[in-house]
C-alpha cells in the first residue's frame, strides 16, 4: 500500500488527500476554499461564506431523526507550514508530499496537516454520505485558525443554528477535551543603530538546529530544547571572550511553534576563529549532555558567510542578549488538579532582525487568566528593564471553562464505553482551541472537543496514527447516531 488513499476508513483518507494537494498555510487559504466550495457544488451541499472566510455546510437530518438536536461539526481550514531547512518546499504553491510508515502517515520534511485536515476530511466525509444516520447537521470550517483564530473571532452570532458543537481539532484518541487554555501575544522591538564592521574581522553564520520543535501547547512541557534560547545563551556565554558582534538574527518562524532553529550572523576578529569553533564544540556537548535524551539530534553549526555591511551597535546587542535570556519560556505552572496539565505557558517563538529592528515574538497561554495577565507583566517588566523601545500584548483569545453537567459530554461518555468498553479521558488542554471564542458567540452551545491521535503537530515530524484515525470515525458516526433528542 503506497497511497493514503487506499487506508481505511476511504470516506476520511481520500479526503483528506485531496485536502493535502491544496496549498492552505494560515493567512494563503484561498485555494483551499475556492477548492471546498468547488466541492460543495459538486457534491450537492449547500454551502456559503462568511465575511471573514469562514464556510459553512448544512445537510438536513436523515428521515427518522429529524427530532434531534442540531449539530455543528467544526474544524479549521488552515495549516503550520513548517520544514526542514534542507526541504524545498512552497507552502502556497506545492502539494504536502505524504507517505505511510507502520501504523503512521507522515509528509516528506514538512507538517503534514492532519492538523486539522483530517477534522475537516471527517466532516466532507459525513456531508456526502448515504448511511449514515444523523440529526439536522451544520459544518463549521474556520479560517487562520493557527495564527489567531480569526475566523473564530469573526463568526457573527446567528449564523448557526445548532445546539451542539463536536470540535474535530483535539490530537489523542480516546480523550474527550472540556476546557483550553487562552492566549495572547506579545511583540518586543528594538530598534539598533548601524556600526561599522571591525577591521580583520571574519564572519560566521552561526545557528542551533535540528530540535523536535513542536506545538506551543501541546508538546511545550516535554523538556524539548528552545532554539532561540539556546543559540542566545551561547552568545551570553562566549561574546565577551572571543569578541562576537552580530550583525542580524534569524529565530524560530511562528508564534504557535516551537523554535526548532535559529542562526545569527556574527564577525569576530580573524584571530580568534580556531577558538569559535572550539566554543562550538563545548557548548554542543554541554547542552546535549543536558537535552540529548530530549533533543538526539541538536546541533551547534559555524558556516563562512559574506561579510556584512554592518554590525548592531553593542548596547542593543548587549540588552538583547540578556533579555531573551531572561525572559520566561516553557511551562511556568501545572493545573493543581490535574499535575500532568499545563495551566500557564510562554513560547519565545520568534526573534528577527530587520531593517533597524530586531521583533521578539513570544505566545502566552493560561486556562487561568489572572495567571496569563501575570506572565503578561513578567515579560514586560523584563523588556522593559531592557529598554525595548516597543512592547505589546494583542490577539488575546479567552479559555473555554469545562462544564461538568453538559449533556453531550455524559452522552459520548456513555457512547465510547459501548463501543470500547472503557470510559473516555475527561481533559482539559493546554492549547487554544477555538471552542472558547465560539463558546463567546454561542453562550448556549454544549461543546466538546475530540480527535484521532496525531503527534508532533506544528514541526515536520507531525504524523497521524492510522487505526486511531478508523476508530475516530466509528466514534463520530455513533455520537452523531445517538445525539439526543430536542
Amino acid at each position: 500500500m503506497n497511497s493514503i488513499k487506499d487506508l481505511q476508513p476511504k470516506e476520511i483518507w481520500q479526503n483528506f488527500y485531496k485536502l493535502t494537494q491544496v496549498p492552505r498555510p494560515s493567512n494563503h487559504e484561498e485555494k483551499a476554499r475556492k477548492f471546498m466550495l468547488e466541492w460543495a457544488e459538486e457534491n450537492h451541499i449547500e454551502a456559503k461564506i462568511d465575511e471573514t472566510g469562514n464556510i459553512i455546510m448544512t445537510k438536513p437530518a436523515t428521515p427518522g431523526m429529524e427530532n434531534r438536536k442540531g449539530v455543528i461539526l467544526q474544524g479549521h481550514l488552515d495549516m503550520v507550514p513548517q520544514k526542514n531547512e534542507d526541504t524545498v518546499h512552497d507552502f502556497e504553491n506545492d502539494p504536502i508530499e505524504t507517505y505511510i510508515d507502520g501504523e503512521w502517515v507522515k509528509a516528506k520534511g514538512t507538517t503534514l496537516g492532519a492538523d486539522n485536515g483530517i477534522g475537516v476530511a471527517a466532516c466532507m466525509a459525513i456531508l456526502t454520505s448515504t448511511d449514515i444516520p444523523h440529526g439536522p447537521l451544520e459544518v463549521l470550517i474556520t479560517s487562520t485558525e493557527e495564527t489567531g483564530m480569526d475566523g473564530a473571532n469573526g463568526l457573527k452570532a446567528g449564523m448557526l443554528k445548532g445546539e451542539i458543537l463536536l470540535n474535530l481539532d483535539s490530537e489523542t484518541e480516546g480523550e474527550l477535551y472540556v476546557g483550553c487554555a487562552g492566549g495572547i501575544d506579545s511583540t518586543i522591538q528594538f530598534k539598533y543603530k548601524e556600526e561599522n564592521v571591525p577591521a580583520d574581522s571574519k564572519a560566521y553564520r552561526i545557528g542551533v538546529k535540528g530540535l523536535k520543535g513542536g506545538h506551543s501547547g501541546m508538546d511545550i512541557n516535554l523538556g524539548r530544547g528552545n532554539s532561540n534560547k539556546l543559540l542566545f545563551r551561547f552568545l551570553k556565554t562566549y561574546t565577551k571572550d572571543l569578541g562576537l558582534r552580530m550583525a542580524s538574527i534569524s529565530g524560530g518562524t511562528l508564534r504557535n511553534a516551537i523554535p526548532r532553529e535559529s542562526f545569527a550572523v556574527v564577525i569576530l576578529p580573524a584571530a580568534n576563529t580556531a577558538r569559535l569553533e572550539a566554543a562550538l564544540k563545548e557548548a554542543e556537548a554541554i547542552y546535549k549532555a543536558e537535552l540529548g535524551a530530549k533533543e538526539p539530534n541538536l546541533q551547534l553549526i559555524a558556516e563562512n558567510t559574506g561579510m556584512p555591511a554592518f554590525v548592531i551597535d553593542t548596547c542593543t546587542q548587549f540588552r538583547l542578549i540578556n533579555s531573551i535570556l531572561a525572559c520566561p519560556n516553557g511551562a511556568v505552572r501545572m493545573i493543581d488538579s490535574m499535575p500532568d496539565t499545563v495551566e500557564t505557558s510562554n513560547n519565545l517563538a520568534i526573534v528577527q532582525s530587520e531593517n533597524g529592528k530586531i521583533f521578539i515574538k513570544t505566545l502566552l497561554r493560561s486556562s487561568v487568566e489572572t495567571a496569563k495577565e501575570a506572565l503578561a507583566q513578567s515579560i514586560q517588566a523584563v523588556f522593559e528593564l531592557a529598554d525595548a523601545d516597543e512592547i505589546s500584548f494583542d490577539g488575546a483569545y479567552p479559555g473555554w471553562k469545562p462544564n461538568p453537567d453538559s449533556a453531550i459530554l455524559h452522552e459520548m461518555q456513555h457512547v465510547y464505553e459501548k463501543l470500547y468498553g472503557k470510559k473516555p479521558a475527561i481533559m482539559a488542554i493546554h492549547a487554544g482551541l477555538e471552542c472558547g471564542l465560539l463558546g463567546s458567540k454561542y453562550p448556549n452551545w454544549d461543546m466538546i472537543s475530540f480527535g484521532p491521535t496525531l503527534c508532533s503537530p506544528h514541526s515536520p515530524d507531525e504524523r497521524a496514527n492510522i487505526p486511531s484515525v478508523a476508530k475516530f470515525w466509528e466514534y463520530l458516526k455513533a455520537t452523531l447516531k445517538d445525539i439526543p433528542r430536542k
